[in-house]
């Protein structure tokens, strides 16, 4: 992707919609009149006089112990500097969506205008009733260290400098893992840092911590190594002045014999025989954003018994502050701790380093691309999207806080907290991560039939610079080279087709051909074949049909039936389906959600309720998922009489004598799968009582489409669909209106469904 388009699809992408990535939502029901007197007044002075009289309660009746301030003065601002605290806002609202969507953490981001220590001190003190917890954000050295300190002492709530502290305990649990594989000890490895802002320190300060020696440790900053004799030595630099070394000695000098360097500067500042001048297996972090100190393939080629990290998420071993963040605060905040002091950071470090060593889910290899992720020189650190980060690395937290006698409301019953860990997230949700990495793996061809759109032209690009499929855009040449040129669209690779052109005579011909053999006994003489052919719809399919291409998109210009025609008269329905159905996928809170029928049949049969319930089935294990199906209807297991719960009563009993090992029940209301504890009060012999269900069918399409839509637009949901099931090869139907985003996963779901063929 080119500088300017990253750049307009970011501004398009905080200002899209409601501007900003963090909104506040109501916790709360305000429905009536009766809602809303007891959410304000009269009702709402109880809660405030229990808190008058025991302050304690403001944990039990307000959103304080969920509530994390983040806070900046716009400093020194990524890799920006000092942009100030309106430009750094943006930022600042990042890190309260990453709060939110690893830990659920809410967030309030504050921007104080202020370059005065005492005055963001006074600040941050007089706003402690609010929260539960203080994140420093993007803070220039020295001033952050005091203000952290300062915070640390005055405050009753745990605060924490995510840019000095994050990257020391992601970088510690690599070193540990690191040492282990090479077999040597911390307390004897020399040492380089270059770097010697707030992150360096706070990184050296933990690696000291964890057992290295300060005088194995030699850091550099801008002017050289911080030795004793230099008088200008600001800040926190002199805690690792060494004279172990001349204070001459150069970065060059210093690498030769180290067993680790880690750098936290600046960019392409480390050759390839400064690396090849370390000891035997070397370990380099490179961390410094976006540009590391050097490139990993330098790294890797000047010697093969290296290990390497960076900050990067496109290579092994990335250093990234969120794996620390979301769950040290977590564990923080669920047992009331005062501080986050070193204990419990240590304990994050542990339990990271612990991690890397237990066996990969499935849904992290496939997430990276990978088949087979285990502990070793190219993993030495857990990934971001691994599920089991936060009920390892909270509760560490939370039990070291509790035995160094900082924690407020000591967690008794460890197996609940997990329970409860695990629900405030769900399953893991990055599916649409996973789709886009298995379908890196192999990517195929894809035919995107209404090229002629700009929305689908942007599509293809990012399709294009994703590595995810190479486009093959059918429509007017001239027309899509126009919007190509005047939205500054690249797609060198895209072949563009219009086929109604004379220069496809002889593939019309060759189509039209095959499509009257198809249909010749269904109504179609052979002119009306050809003319078919010209239409972009059948042209696609016949290409996918033909093996020209491997998949088609379609859908954006005209209705479904109109898309879905073609791929059933030319591809065809799969072995024994007797009807193909619909079905979406609904990012929820709590993991992907399976709807269907949601596009095709009016009011399927029994019978054809199982196929659908079979095919949705079939898909969902394609991502690596276990299907839960609920069977959903106005009665629950025979409450009521009526056509729709008999039929539904019939398909499940269908189903359980087919596939007795598939977990499937029902006939139920649609509340029912998801509320557990009320389904084994009443129901204890169901399916699904030992989790909710994650694919739902319903009986009909109009029950079905209402329920997504509603759904979709009342919770503002994100989506995956509609995905055609029961066709041959992948044909996929696109929403009217469909966003560049939403097209971009179906085209995945369509190469992956490709590679399966």
């Amino acid at each position: 992707m080119s500088k300017q388009n990253l750049k307009e699809e970011a501004l398009h992408y905080h200002a899209k919609g409601r501007p900003g990535k963090i909104e506040v939502v109501p916790s709360k029901e305000y429905a009536t009149q009766k809602d809303l007197s007891l959410a304000y007044s009269p009702g709402v002075a109880e809660p405030c006089m229990a808190i008058f009289e025991n302050p304690e309660d403001v944990y039990k009746y307000t959103a304080k112990g969920n509530l994390v301030a983040v806070i900046s003065n716009g400093t020194a601002v990524l890799g920006l500097g000092d942009i100030g605290p309106a430009a750094g806002k943006p930022v600042m609202e990042g890190k309260g969506l990453l709060f939110k969507i690893y830990a659920d953490i809410d967030v309030f981001d504050i921007e104080l205008n202020t370059k005065d220590v005492d005055e963001f001190v006074r600040t941050v003190k007089i706003l402690e009733p609010t929260f539960g917890g203080v994140n420093l954000e993007d803070i220039s050295a020295p001033e952050c260290f005091e203000i952290e300190e300062r915070l640390k002492a005055e405050l009753n709530i745990p605060v924490m400098h995510d840019d000095q502290h994050g990257t020391a305990i992601i970088s510690s649990a690599a070193l540990l893992n690191a040492l282990e594989l090479v077999e040597k000890d911390i307390s004897q490895v020399k040492i380089i840092i270059n770097g010697a802002g707030a992150s360096a320190i706070s990184c050296t300060r933990l690696y000291n911590s964890l057992g290295a020696d300060k005088k194995n440790i030699f850091m550099f900053d801008s002017k050289g190594l911080i030795h004793p004799s230099r008088t200008n030595l600001d800040g926190k630099k002199i805690e690792f002045a060494n004279d172990n070394m001349p204070a001459e000695t150069t970065l060059a000098e210093a690498l030769v014999g180290a067993d680790v360097f880690v750098g936290l500067s600046k960019g392409n500042i480390l050759s390839q025989d400064m690396v090849k001048s370390m000891a035997k297996d070397a370990i380099v972090f490179a961390m410094a954003n976006p540009t590391p100190e050097i490139s990993y393939e330098d790294a890797i080629a000047a010697r093969e018994d290296i290990i390497m990290a960076t900050g990067r998420s496109d290579y092994p071993n990335q250093v990234n502050n969120v794996l620390g963040f979301p769950y040290i605060f977590r564990g923080a905040l669920d047992v009331r701790s005062k501080v986050i002091n070193e204990e419990m950071k240590l304990a994050a470090v542990r339990a990271l380093a612990d991690l890397a060593k237990k066996p990969v889910p499935d849904v992290v290899n496939l997430a990276y691309g990978e088949t087979n992720l285990s502990f070793g020189r190219t993993y030495i650190i857990p990934k971001p999207v691994d599920p089991r980060l936060l009920t390892t690395v909270a509760p560490a937290v939370a039990k070291a806080a509790m035995e160094t006698g900082v924690a407020k409301f000591p967690i008794t019953d460890w197996e609940a907290y997990d329970t409860q860990l695990a629900k405030r997230l769900g399953q893991d949700n990055s599916l649409k991560k996973v789709i886009t990495n298995k379908a890196k793996l192999h990517p195929k061809r894809v035919v995107f039939a209404d090229a002629e759109n700009l929305t689908v032209l942007k599509a293809a690009q990012e399709v294009q610079d994703e590595k995810i499929a190479t486009p093959i855009l059918l429509g007017n040449v001239a027309k899509i080279n126009q919007l190509l040129e005047e939205n500054n669209i690249d797609l060198p690779y895209a072949e563009i087709i219009d086929s109604r052109s004379a220069d496809q005579e002889e593939r019309l011909a060759r189509f039209g051909a095959i499509f009257y053999e198809k249909r010749k006994r269904k109504g179609y003489n052979h002119f009306e074949a050809m003319q078919l052919m010209r239409n972009r719809n059948y042209f696609g399919a016949m290409m996918v049909e033909t093996g020209e291409a491997d998949a088609m998109i379609g859908g954006m210009t005209r209705n479904y039936p109109e898309t879905i025609r073609p791929a059933l008269q030319i591809i065809g329905r799969q072995e024994g389906v007797k009807k193909v159905s619909g079905m979406y996928i609904l990012m929820s809170r709590f993991g992907p959600l399976f709807l269907a029928d949601t596009t095709v049949n009016f009011n399927p049969t029994a019978e054809e309720i199982v196929e659908i319930t079979e095919l949705a089935a079939k898909e969902v294990e394609k991502f690596n998922i276990k299907p839960r199906i609920a069977l959903l209807t106005y009665s629950n297991f025979g409450s009521a009489d009526g056509d729709d719960a008999v039929k539904m009563q019939k398909a499940v009993s269908i189903l359980k004598d087919k596939h007795p090992t598939m977990v499937v029940d029902g006939e139920m209301q649609a509340h029912l799968p998801f509320d557990i504890d009320l389904l084994k009060e009443n129901h204890p012999f169901s399916d699904l009582v030992d989790g909710r269900a994650n694919t739902l069918i319903f009986p009909n399409l109009s029950a079905s489409n209402i329920a997504y839509n509603i759904v979709k637009e009342v919770a503002n949901i994100d989506k995956i669909g509609p995905i055609l099931l029961g066709v041959k090869k992948p044909v996929h139907v696109l929403q009217l209106g469909s966003t560049v985003r939403e097209i971009v996963d179906m085209v995945a779901i369509a190469v992956v469904e490709a590679q399966g063929k």
